[in-house]
């Protein structure tokens, strides 16, 4: 079902406006094709269920709901559900550094110390034969480095060297520190490289929500709300969702459906003392729909600047030199990384359609956006599977761009 023969939105999120997909070059047979693919894995019980949505040129042209909310529930899928968006969470945090550098309360290239002074005493960890020396790193960590993952910060699950081990086996997972308590701890660890030599997917993000805290005097969720959510009207992305929105929470399998392991994602009722600026967000596809409308406008929405257009362009360019290390699906073939983004370098290379300028991120449990300049489109796909996140973002990007004339 299209957006413009079923409205169905939370009423305290304004909707976006939507138009007849070929009205905005958007193919009705080919978003046809892209729901019965999404309803085939939805019948294979790949997912319980999935949000899509497809806006051109301003206007909403795809808006569909499938599947269940919940799997141990007969409940559908709706277009207000609410998800976990987790590292989705990454691009917005990273807004708010970039609107305070341009207020002028930090610079990029500022090291991290300045805000957080446990940073300064950060040494870089070398493991050679199994054991782990220490050197000074040749620099600071910057802003920067935190911005676009080239700290030497890692995250405890992306490898299994001595340094992952040495966070796997700390309190930086706990939900009940505060963000400079889980900045501390970060502080003691080794770097796992001299900064600005590799990129490291990492808790960078989270560092980046403590020094907004430090440089705002506000809690990050504060900032946020004053600076990003409030001026988009994005009235349901938050850190928790109140008691009465339970009904409305999609839910995974209890088990991954192809490996059998137990899926185990945050509880959007629990209030976290850890407002994680890496991942802790919970929203609907209406709210982000206008981060990304936002972002592809050039930082304006309903006339509220949130960026300057000069600011989101120089996020959404390559921050890697040519020489960085990286080895990680994340950053697919032909892309590389900018300040809170991936962001496409090549027409080919990767193995999936796009443009090169579009740029885009994901979340742990599923979801999944980008924003492409040169087709004016963003798109957004939500759903709550952590073990076939790879599969459907690869697969909706195919989809998607099939249904662009």
């Amino acid at each position: 079902m299209n957006v413009h023969t079923a409205p169905s939105v939370a009423k305290s999120t304004p909707a976006l406006p939507s138009a007849k997909p070929e009205s905005i070059g958007l193919s009705p047979v080919r978003l046809q094709k892209m729901r019965d693919s999404f309803q085939r894995e939805i019948d294979k019980g790949t997912t319980p269920g999935v949000v899509s949505m497809v806006a051109r040129h301003g206007q909403i042209g795809w808006f569909e709901a499938q599947g269940r909310q919940n799997p141990a529930e007969s409940a559908p899928m709706s277009r207000d559900s609410i998800f976990r968006i987790y590292s989705m969470t990454k691009p917005m945090v990273s807004l708010g550094i970039m609107q305070l550098a341009e207020d002028g309360y930090l610079l990029l290239n500022d090291p991290v110390y300045r805000y957080i002074p446990e940073f300064r005493d950060q040494k870089v960890g070398v493991e050679r034969n199994g054991i782990l020396t220490y050197e000074l790193p040749r620099r600071p960590v910057t802003i920067q480095d935190l911005l676009r993952h080239t700290s030497g910060i890692v995250y405890e699950f992306t490898g299994m060297s001595i340094v992952h081990r040495m966070y796997a086996r700390s309190n930086v997972t706990a939900r009940d520190i505060t963000n400079e308590e889980h900045a501390k701890i970060v502080a003691g660890m080794p770097l796992i490289c001299q900064p600005g030599t590799q990129w490291n997917y990492s808790r960078s993000t989270d560092i980046l929500g403590r020094v907004i805290e430090v440089a705002s005097g506000k809690t990050l969720g504060e900032y946020l709300r004053e600076k990003i959510l409030a001026p988009l009207q994005m009235n349901e992305t938050a850190f928790h969702t109140p008691q009465e929105n339970k009904s409305r929470l999609t839910q995974p399998f209890a088990k991954d459906p192809w490996t059998g392991d137990k899926v185990e994602l945050i509880d959007p009722l629990e209030v976290p003392k850890m407002e994680s600026g890496g991942g802790g967000l919970i929203s609907t596809a209406m709210d982000y729909a206008r981060f990304c409308q936002m972002l592809l406008n050039g930082g304006i929405l309903d006339g509220n600047r949130v960026i300057g257009h000069k600011t989101l362009r120089f996020m959404a360019s390559d921050h890697l030199a040519p020489d960085v290390f990286i080895e990680t699906h994340l950053v697919p073939p032909g892309h590389s990384f900018g300040l809170g983004f991936a962001v496409r370098t090549q027409e080919g290379m990767a193995p999936f359609a796009g443009s090169v300028g579009q740029f885009f991120w994901s979340g742990m449990a599923g979801t999944f956006f980008w924003i492409d300049p040169k087709e004016d489109l963003f798109a957004i796909f939500l759903s709550q599977g952590p073990g076939q996140r790879e599969y459907f973002r690869t697969l909706v990007r195919s989809l998607v761009y099939a249904a662009v004339e």
